[in-house]
């Protein structure tokens, strides 16, 4: 099994939602993070106020695959996420090794 994380942005994470659905990828956890890659931020204005926003807010979309299917669901999450533009986000591929429900407490081998 593989966990995919998938840092992208806000406005994307329903296309992502409906490109990993498409796939027939199961469940997924979506949680609002905040962080920066190349862009590093921005300048803002409040109230006549400068100020640096060095933390911008981005999606994350974590989804479980088979090791057969991790290639497929990489490459929809690319096509759904990508503007073409600096802080289209990142995905990481990482190795399961183990997996239980926590209401039975068996192991799934998905």
């Amino acid at each position: 099994m593989t966990l995919l994380k998938a840092i992208v942005r806000p406005d994307k994470v329903d296309a992502v939602k409906d490109a990993l659905e498409k796939i027939g990828a199961g469940g997924m956890t979506v949680t609002e993070v905040r962080g920066h890659g190349k862009q590093k931020g921005h300048t803002a204005i409040y109230r006549g106020q400068e100020y640096n926003v060095t933390l911008l807010p981005k999606m994350q979309v974590e989804v479980v695959v088979a090791d057969s299917e991790a290639d497929a669901a990489v490459q929809a999450i690319i096509r759904a996420a990508r503007t073409g533009e600096i802080g289209d986000g990142r995905v990481f591929a990482i190795p399961v090794t183990h997996s239980y429900k926590i209401r039975t407490g068996e192991l799934d081998t998905m």
